[in-house]
């Protein structure tokens, strides 16, 4: 097993190839979403309560 062996992590450096030994790594893009306009302003209006008519 060396630089030479295709099974070991040490080879797939040398020749350049992945597997499970040597795993891609995958580039991570993090996003944020944006946020709507209409759901700030829904949160600054205050909740009306339904009050009932007492007989």
């Amino acid at each position: 097993m060396g630089k030479g062996d295709q099974r070991s992590r040490r080879g797939k450096i040398q020749v350049g190839s992945f597997g499970n030994l040597r795993p891609r790594n995958k580039a991570r893009t993090i996003t944020a979403a944006p946020k709507a306009e209409g759901a700030e302003a829904k949160k600054a209006a205050p909740k009306k309560a339904a009050k009932k008519a007492a007989k």
